[in-house]
């Protein structure tokens, strides 16, 4: 599947968004890059230039387990 990113007039924005909607899911998958889409890409740049900088702090298996039974306590009450 390709990528392709277009910068479209207001004036035939909702047209082509209807061509494009007519298409199935695994024929175009529209992507919309609203703020939470910038957000999540802006994060998950960061996250790969720190782990290409070697700053990227890890931990531990048994760390993750007692963070995630932590967080499922608290939602569980």
């Amino acid at each position: 599947m390709q990528t392709i990113r277009l910068r479209v007039n207001d004036k035939i924005y909702k047209h082509l968004m209807w061509f494009l909607s007519r298409f199935n899911k695994e024929e175009i998958q529209l992507i919309r890059e609203d703020a939470e889409f910038v957000s999540i890409q802006e994060y998950l740049k960061n996250e790969l230039e720190e782990l290409e900088n070697g700053t990227a702090e890890f931990i531990s298996i048994e760390q993750l387990d007692n963070e995630l039974e932590t967080t499922i306590k608290k939602y569980e009450a």
